[in-house]
């Protein structure tokens, strides 16, 4: 296991193997390191970084839940890069993790090799925001994982033909089983950060920052929070963005999929 101290103090859980180009995976909103469970093993070679915001999984709660913001976490970032004596990494966000990713762009530019944006990008769907404050914060009504596992297909809008034992998988990611049902695997004071946070920025400032950057966009073809218009407005921006398009999934994809794994594959020789 391990671990490093923030400027703040937090101990912040993180994952560290291989050799190669550095990839930082940054997961999703309330996601943990788990979000790569799957992409890792097809991965080409590399050096494999990924880790807990605050928060969130493995790493320490903050006290103070008004730092849960995209700020604060790409400083944690860099944080990591500092205690890991890496001058700059390519990064595969998902979701929220993309977002951070377009953050250190615009900041620290210097320290981005290139960014893979899992089902996300500069505008976020209205209605998927909505879906996400629906659960956000809150402990599931399932009692079990495996009930659990049996209604995330129903849930989670945009998924075909997902075997069952990936869903209950995906249960077992993100809820702990307790002696009164299940748990969350985040601070719930998250969902108190992003309803502080307001209406969400523009964030094609941050999009356009990523110019000149090797740069892959993953779009599950039903997802409810990354429209197939941004999708389009963003390749309109930059025309030699890597895109795949992943049929059956909604946000979002595993990455395992063949469309995601190829489009990872050629954006990652870029950087070779």
């Amino acid at each position: 296991m391990s671990r490093f101290q923030t400027s703040d103090g937090l101990s912040l859980y993180f994952e560290d193997s291989g050799a190669g180009l550095p990839l930082l995976c940054l997961p999703g909103l309330t996601r943990t390191t788990q979000d790569f469970q799957y992409v890792a093993p097809h991965l080409p070679s590399c050096r494999l970084i990924a880790m807990d915001y605050r928060g969130r999984g493995q790493s320490d709660r903050d006290a103070n839940w008004q730092n849960y913001t995209l700020p604060i976490e790409i400083r944690d970032v860099m944080e990591l890069m500092d205690h890991l004596s890496l001058n700059a990494a390519a990064i595969l966000g998902t979701s929220r993790g993309g977002l951070n990713a377009m953050g250190l762009a615009a900041t620290a530019p210097d320290r981005l090799l290139g960014a893979a944006l899992n089902d996300v990008g500069p505008e976020l769907d209205a209605g998927g925001l909505a879906g996400i404050m629906t659960y956000l914060g809150r402990r599931p009504a399932a009692r079990t994982i495996e009930e659990a596992a049996a209604a995330l297909p129903h849930v989670l809008h945009g998924f075909a033909n997902v075997p069952p034992a990936r869903w209950l998988q995906e249960a077992r990611t993100h809820f702990t089983q307790t002696a009164d049902g299940l748990d969350i695997t985040y601070d719930p004071k998250l969902r108190d950060a992003v309803e502080a946070g307001g209406a969400v920025a523009d964030l094609w400032p941050f999009f356009d920052a990523l110019a000149g950057k090797p740069l892959c966009l993953i779009r599950g073809a039903g997802s409810d929070l990354l429209t197939r218009a941004t999708a389009q407005k963003m390749q309109d921006r930059r025309p030699d963005m890597i895109y795949a398009e992943v049929p059956d999934r909604g946000h979002i994809p595993f990455l395992d999929e063949p469309e995601a794994l190829a489009a990872l594959k050629t954006w990652m020789e870029q950087m070779a």
